[in-house]
């Protein structure tokens, strides 16, 4: 699968895509580009990403760069990189809670269509512990799993308890990496831990498989918890430093300001369950801290020990 197979996925969901000298775009929402494949750190001028706002009348952007851009958010993608992954690569209560969620069900690859149906459980039981309720439809979700047949590369994964989806993955591979765009569970079967079953043998096999270098699950939320990515460092998948950037249309960049953040900021205080508000919030916290330079910036909990380390090369660049 490459990233043009990714792209047809996309449109298959509804989605409109356009190619760029540097990535691929979509509309991850309202007016808002997200570059994609996800795991891709690509660095697009200043001429570019104009030029991808002004002709498709587009808000806002969003893509991961490389730690040394002059730009950008500090932020993270959560990978495994470890290509002797096993039960040995993890911690020993960890370890434990596989072998248990192991023996409570099966791990197998399942139809799309049984991910579409069965899974929306999960999506919707996913999103409510996440407090992201609303912020998809089964009929969205339905699409997303659907367009998902017969392309190269897109596989679903799931935990099943006694006949039953209690976890499930949607996973795609893009080149030489294996992207997670989807995972979702039921709380009722969390204290079986057949979610670390599932994300341990989904990625011993993807690992295994000739030419796979690397999983990669996501790009840090720019409204969620970091809480949600505690579980993926707990079955030893590691936080890669990269810079995210959002920018704003030329016209509106004037108004992407602390006074119009603290705006939006007092409105979600108000409309805590507003998804748009949350993502609005969270593009232009984003934006702005990505105007300092590191140093200056709110680094991520799972950085924050790192920072020393990370930043040493960079001022010995500049001096």
């Amino acid at each position: 699968m490459n990233a043009e197979i990714f792209a047809e996925w996309l449109r298959r969901q509804g989605h409109r895509v356009v190619h760029s000298a540097s990535s691929y775009w979509y509309n991850a929402g309202p007016r808002v580009l997200q570059a994609f494949p996800y795991h891709w750190i690509i660095k697009p001028s200043e001429g570019e990403v104009n030029r991808l706002l002004l002709k498709n009348n587009a808000i806002a952007l969003r893509y991961s760069t490389n730690i040394t851009a002059p730009k950008g958010k500090i932020s993270y993608h959560t990978v495994c990189e470890d290509s002797g992954y096993n039960l040995a690569s993890l911690r020993r209560q960890t370890r434990q809670n596989v072998r248990r969620g192991l023996g409570y069900g099966s791990i197998e690859q399942i139809p799309m269509n049984r991910l579409a149906v069965e899974g929306w459980k999960l999506q919707q039981d996913t999103m409510d512990r996440q407090g992201r309720t609303g912020s998809m439809s089964e009929a969205e979700w339905r699409r997303i799993c659907i367009a998902a047949e017969g392309l190269p590369g897109l596989e679903a994964w799931g935990a099943v308890v006694e006949g039953e989806l209690a976890a499930s993955l949607l996973t795609a591979r893009v080149d030489d990496v294996c992207d997670v765009p989807y995972a979702q569970s039921h709380r009722r079967f969390l204290n079986k831990y057949v979610n670390n079953a599932l994300f341990f043998a989904v990625t011993r096999e993807m690992l295994s498989r000739p030419g796979v270098k690397s999983i990669f699950f996501n790009v840090q939320s720019l409204d969620a918890s970091e809480s949600v990515d505690e579980f993926k460092f707990r079955m030893n998948f590691t936080a890669k430093p990269v810079r995210q950037c959002v920018a704003f249309h030329p016209l509106l960049k004037p108004f992407a300001n602390s006074f119009s953040h603290k705006g939006v900021l007092e409105m979600l205080r108000r409309h805590p369950a507003s998804y748009t508000l949350a993502k609005t919030e969270g593009m232009l916290r984003f934006h702005l801290q990505g105007k300092r330079r590191l140093n200056q910036q709110d680094w991520p909990e799972c950085l924050a020990d790192r920072k020393i380390e990370l930043l040493e090369p960079l001022n010995q660049v500049r001096s």
